[in-house]
């Protein structure tokens, strides 16, 4: 039980509410027939001094019920506590003088989450945020499920990227599984994440996730060097593996074409010699220079 008594299964329902311009006439011309009533019958019994108020109660509570309403908004409506409908068409709108109205606004909003230090999955400390879109789908909800829906979407936001960080590894490793998201590589997957997480928890709320994105990514400042040497290395190790693998194809073909052509014919121990050469040739980030050999391998 929540708010002014209701149930939490409440839900969103059509407020019973009429064209404020129809009430306008009825109101002042309530108004006027009761001024007309008592204009004409001063002097006359207390019965028609009566109806000529009954008609200027009725046209001012007409009046006192107008309200004008925005595209884009919505009023929640109260009566002595309960809830009677949320009304959502825009323009000049009539309703019982007696109820509460409440604005609610369905546009779409931003929210920024501010930059969090957490711990991803293997427990490295990295800093992240996100930006997402929002807006208020079942304006029962949002009003009387929670006690401020927008701070509800604040706190329950960080929650949900604090959670989404510790689900997944900053970057790619060998004791993950292949294939297997990260924060930095598999941004379709952490915002389908993210968004499947915020949804979840806005559900309560009435709140509906119209977009979510990560807009901050970086390891905490204490490890930051370490991890970036660590990535550094990795790059030239893997860039030393291309070069290696690259060298000896082309050593291989280097061979094949020598002996199929019969341009020299090479026993082991020269092939040997031509491989090692070759390959620190291929091999050396570095200009290496040529030697020439004037005897034979032997001498």
């Amino acid at each position: 039980m929540n708010h002014n008594g209701i149930g939490a299964g409440l839900k969103e329902t059509p407020a019973s509410t009429a064209n404020g311009y129809l009430a306008i006439l009825l109101g002042l011309g309530a108004l006027a027939a009761g001024v007309l009533l008592a204009w004409l019958t001063q002097g006359r019994p207390a019965t028609a001094l009566i109806l000529s108020g009954l008609l200027l109660g009725a046209g001012g509570a007409m009046l006192a019920g107008l309200y004008m309403q925005q595209p884009g908004e919505g009023r929640i409506l109260t009566l002595f506590g309960q809830y009677r409908g949320t009304d959502r068409m825009a323009g000049l709108r009539w309703a019982n003088p007696l109820t509460l109205k409440r604005r609610v606004s369905l546009r779409a909003r931003n929210f920024n989450a501010p930059t969090l230090k957490v711990n991803d999955k293997r427990g490295n400390p990295v800093e992240i945020s996100a930006a997402l879109v929002w807006r208020v789908e079942d304006t029962a909800r949002a009003v009387f499920e929670v006690d401020d829906y927008e701070r509800y979407v604040a706190i329950q936001a960080e929650a949900a990227i604090r959670h989404l960080a510790a689900q997944f590894a900053y970057d790619e490793g060998e004791d993950l599984a292949p294939a297997e998201p990260t924060l930095r590589a598999g941004a379709d997957e952490v915002v389908s994440a993210l968004k499947s997480e915020l949804q979840a928890r806005f559900a309560e709320a009435g709140i509906s996730v119209q977009d979510a994105k990560i807009t901050h990514l970086a390891y905490a400042p204490e490890i930051a060097q370490v991890m970036l040497r660590r990535q550094q290395a990795e790059a030239i190790i893997s860039a030393r593996k291309k070069i290696v693998q690259g060298a000896v194809s082309m050593v291989e073909e280097a061979l094949k074409g020598l002996s199929e052509r019969s341009i020299v014919e090479l026993d082991d121990e020269r092939k040997a010699a031509m491989v090692s050469n070759l390959l620190v040739v291929l091999c050396s980030d570095k200009d290496t220079q040529p030697i020439v050999n004037t005897g034979t391998l032997y001498n």
